[in-house]
């Protein structure tokens, strides 16, 4: 996305031109015919990956950190205890069709079903996505409880709406007057960036409530140019950027990689926000980095990096008040057996 805004109907055709199968994205990337067992994998989760992340992928290099975020995988088939289909609650949280309440004055809408990729990850892989939040099922739930300051756009990936309905969902938030912040949660920017053209930009300049947009980027080769160019667009509508990543075996569970992250995020004006621990969802134990290691990673990227570039380390625990830092249960841990 260099030069001029892309013509409106640009982003959908390249979110229709999606790879969608593990042959093509093998054969894209460089390698040979999947195995049956990564189709199988694909036939559980099915693949998605566009043209632009395709371009940050190193061909011929099945341990590619981009790569290995996208490709299915054997491993996915094998069960393992704990690792179950709802890993962070989601069913006991929904308040209605595409609603969920689990945090205090804030509500979690999920517009749709839809994610312009498909992170072999992803927590809600198995999640039964039915129909998503109406505008205004969203307003009413709102005006109800004047305590929801902060609405949370999530799914699927609110920013693969079109703007039309994305417009009047936003318009319904945006209406009731003791909603302080909207803040969205999407992978658009980076893996279809096409989509932040100028009229998306306006229409979130143009919010009441404070806009903040959660990015998930979890390596730093993920931003290449077209991503550095939404992602300005979006500052220069005075969008809040910040970002959340996830802790990956074979993909940033290193401390160079996790430190380059970081100063890639903020050289683009995103503040690294939160590295997550894996949630523990059917599919993805391979992707786990065990409490142990993952500390050790943080206390050495504590001591590599500023204060402001190192991301709370944090488990999602199905019915806590909120983000559980492993840094501080340690901590408080250690200072009770003093």
């Amino acid at each position: 996305m260099t030069g001029a805004a892309p013509a409106v109907g640009d982003w959908r055709r390249a979110l229709a031109a999606a790879l969608r199968t593990p042959e093509a994205l093998r054969a894209a990337a460089g390698l040979g015919a999947p195995a049956e067992a990564e189709r199988a994998a694909a036939a559980d989760f099915p693949v998605r990956v566009t043209a632009t992340v395709l371009e940050r992928i190193r061909r011929g290099d099945p341990a590619d950190p981009v790569l290995a975020q996208f490709l299915p995988a054997a491993a996915e088939l094998a069960p393992v205890p704990g690792f179950v289909d709802d890993p962070v609650g989601d069913l006991a949280a929904r308040r209605g069709p595409g609603l969920l309440q689990k945090y205090r004055g804030r509500l979690l809408v999920m517009p749709t079903t839809a994610c312009a990729v498909h992170c072999r990850y992803c927590f809600r892989r198995h999640y039964p996505h039915r129909d998503g939040a109406r505008p205004e099922a969203v307003a009413a739930r709102l005006r109800a409880d004047p305590g929801l300051h902060e609405v949370i756009l999530s799914g699927g990936d609110p920013l693969v709406l079109p703007d039309p309905p994305l417009r009047r969902l936003l318009a319904a938030v945006d209406g009731v007057a003791t909603v302080r912040r909207i803040r969205i949660h999407t992978r658009v920017p980076v893996v279809l960036p096409a989509r932040i053209g100028a009229p998306l930009v306006a229409m979130l300049s143009a919010l009441r409530a404070r806009c903040v947009v959660v990015l998930h980027v979890n390596h730093a080769a993920e931003l290449g140019p077209d991503a550095a160019a939404a992602l300005a667009a979006l500052r220069g509508g005075g969008v809040v950027l910040l970002n959340q990543a996830v802790l990956l075996r074979g993909v940033n569970d290193s401390v160079p990689a996790l430190a380059a992250l970081s100063e890639a995020l903020l050289d683009h004006g995103v503040l690294p926000y939160y590295l997550h621990q894996l949630d523990p969802v059917r599919g993805a134990a391979h992707f786990g980095v065990p409490d142990a290691e993952a500390l050790a990673l943080h206390r050495a990227l504590r001591a590599r990096l500023p204060g402001y570039l190192v991301p709370r380390l944090v488990r999602e625990v199905p019915g806590d008040a909120a983000k559980r830092e492993l840094a501080a249960a340690v901590e408080a841990a250690d200072a009770s057996r003093l």
